[in-house]
């Protein structure tokens, strides 16, 4: 039987999607979310945001299949996830193709939901697809929650379009989209205002269900203090 992936590609022959993955400090998690990507046979572009553990060596470390492409980009100095999202859309853009799934290299997705991306973008054929945890919150802490969901109605009434986590790291952009916005964040940030813009756009803007997984000892790079601030600067500018 053939994977849901080959089926996309069968169907859609002219189609060139990539994984991209921004990373800083992602040492004991990205070496498995990389290999979880393998089965999709998608080029894989990791932006390394200045990282200063072993997150380099851990990607480099990596057995890559028999034609299986990895990007490896690095940063001089940490950047902001924003700016490593840009840095991967550019190569994207440069390199002609036709959209993007974004993941976190923290391990808190699971790359087996990557299909659910590429079934939708198949029969459906969106702009930008955002996963949505919101359904899955059982482990998710309190104080997140509520960010996730005050963040996601602000935008949401901004944007004029319903989006369940505008926060979501887990998501599919189409090229046509990262070529007309302009972004002006380099934070956390940058994924709401990616929403904000695509929306006003007229891009079609869809949300699909994604798990929650929250590690142990996982770590957090979200300054609730700064990219509060950060966020409503977002807001009032828009």
């Amino acid at each position: 039987m053939r994977s849901s992936n080959e089926r996309f590609k069968k169907k859609n022959s002219n189609s060139k999607i990539a994984i991209l993955i921004p990373a800083y400090n992602e040492e004991k998690y990205i070496k498995g979310v990389v290999k979880g990507c393998f089965k999709y046979r998608l080029d894989v572009v990791i932006i390394d945001d200045g990282s200063i553990d072993n997150t380099m060596d851990a990607v480099i470390s990596i057995p890559i299949p028999k034609n299986f492409k990895i990007i490896l980009i690095k940063h001089s100095k940490n950047f902001g996830k924003g700016q490593s999202l840009k840095t991967g859309f550019s190569y994207i853009v440069k390199n002609n193709y036709t959209g993007v799934i974004t993941i976190d290299a923290d391990g808190q997705h699971k790359t087996s939901e990557i299909k659910d991306f590429l079934k939708v973008i198949d029969k459906e054929n969106p702009d930008l697809i955002i996963g949505s945890r919101l359904g899955h919150t059982k482990n998710m802490p309190f104080i997140r929650l509520a960010t996730n969901v005050f963040t996601s109605w602000v935008i949401s009434n901004i944007a004029g379009i319903k989006v369940s986590d505008v926060q979501s790291g887990f998501r599919y952009i189409s090229t046509k989209v990262v070529k007309n916005i302009k972004l002006e964040t380099k934070s956390f940030d940058t994924e709401s205002e990616i929403i904000v813009q695509a929306s006003w756009l007229g891009y079609n803007i869809k949300n699909i269900s994604i798990s929650t997984i929250y590690n142990k000892n996982f770590v957090s790079y979200v300054n609730p203090a700064i990219d509060t601030i950060k966020f409503f600067k977002l807001v009032f500018n828009s």
